[in-house]
């Protein structure tokens, strides 16, 4: 898809994009001056949650983490969203003050923004943000031996699934729904500190499918203790009954062949890691001597941190 606009802007024209349609990152860079980068993304989705002000939340700190994830800090957005004509005025208010309150909470003003009429809802932010030259993460730059953290759990996307098909009660969605509205600028601040080298949000790709989208792009193996990746609740009983989106099997399909599964991980268990999610944590890389005291550092600061795995010459990924 991005074949024909590489053909029209070719990188070498254009030396102040330091991340952009060459490189498998999460936004774009433009270098602004010797020490400042800005942060261009923009992302939105149809509701995956039936609270209109939880998707605008939602909807929202995603849109917010594809700058977090290099290294940034947003400081503007616009919103844009397509609703239909017949959905009611109230709904529409509560997605876009969702949206209102999650950018204020990260310091973030909405400046405006485009709506256009559409038969199914949705809702995002072009987002806007600042990151100095010495500390944009991408994920291209991770090095054999660095360490691996996430900084929330999986299974949004078999949770959303369930919720869609009523296999779940509303209770039992709390904890997920809380977790998908949680910014990711804690974990982003604690990876910058720490010297992050490479760094993305799990988000429709899944777990694997942005990891090998690092691990590709810094010609580097992983590997990833599967009984320290967090899941969110219910997410092992509802794999079990298959409820998955359909993004879930696209990416088992397109990643698989570079996953190595050892026999005892059940192909329920497997398609987790395939899980395509929304609003989901971060994925980084520290380096190895630098990894103990960043896990010091997230439980004196409370921030949510699971050490996955590390980054090896392989090639591939493993999962053991």
């Amino acid at each position: 898809m991005l074949r024909p606009i590489k053909d029209i802007f070719p990188s070498e024209e254009y030396p102040d994009l330091l991340a952009g349609i060459n490189q498998p990152d999460d936004a774009a860079v433009w270098k602004l001056d010797e020490q400042r980068g800005l942060v261009i993304t923009t992302d939105f989705f149809t509701p995956i949650v039936d609270d209109p002000f939880d998707y605008g939340l939602i909807a929202a700190a995603n849109s917010l983490s594809d700058v977090y994830a290099m290294g940034g800090t947003p400081f503007l957005a616009l919103n844009i969203a397509a609703f239909p004509p017949q959905l009611p005025v109230e709904i529409v208010s509560e997605i876009l003050r969702g949206g209102a309150e999650k950018a204020r909470e990260a310091d973030v003003v909405i400046a405006g923004g485009h709506t256009i009429q559409d038969k199914e809802p949705k809702y995002g932010l072009v987002a806007l943000g600042f990151v100095p030259l010495d500390h944009i993460l991408t994920k291209s730059s991770m090095q054999p031996g660095d360490v691996l953290f996430m900084s929330k759990p999986i299974g949004s996307g078999v949770i959303s699934s369930a919720i869609k098909a009523e296999k779940i009660q509303p209770e039992d969605t709390e904890e997920t729904i809380e977790w998908m509205k949680r910014l990711n600028r804690d974990a982003a601040s604690l990876a910058v500190k720490h010297g992050a080298r490479a760094a993305t949000d799990i988000t429709g790709f899944s777990l694997l499918g942005h990891a090998w989208e690092m691990a590709e792009a810094s010609g580097t193996g992983l590997r990833f203790n599967f009984d320290a990746i967090p899941l969110y609740p219910h997410t092992a009983r509802l794999a079990g009954e298959w409820c998955f989106p359909g993004g879930t099997f696209n990416n088992a399909e397109f990643f698989g062949p570079h996953i190595v599964f050892p026999g005892k991980i059940t192909k329920e268990a497997q398609m987790i890691l395939f899980d395509a999610q929304t609003s989901g944590g971060l994925l980084f890389a520290v380096p190895p001597e630098k990894a103990e005291l960043c896990e010091k550092a997230a439980q004196k600061e409370s921030i949510p941190l699971w050490r996955v795995g590390e980054a090896t010459e392989s090639r591939i990924i493993e999962i053991i």
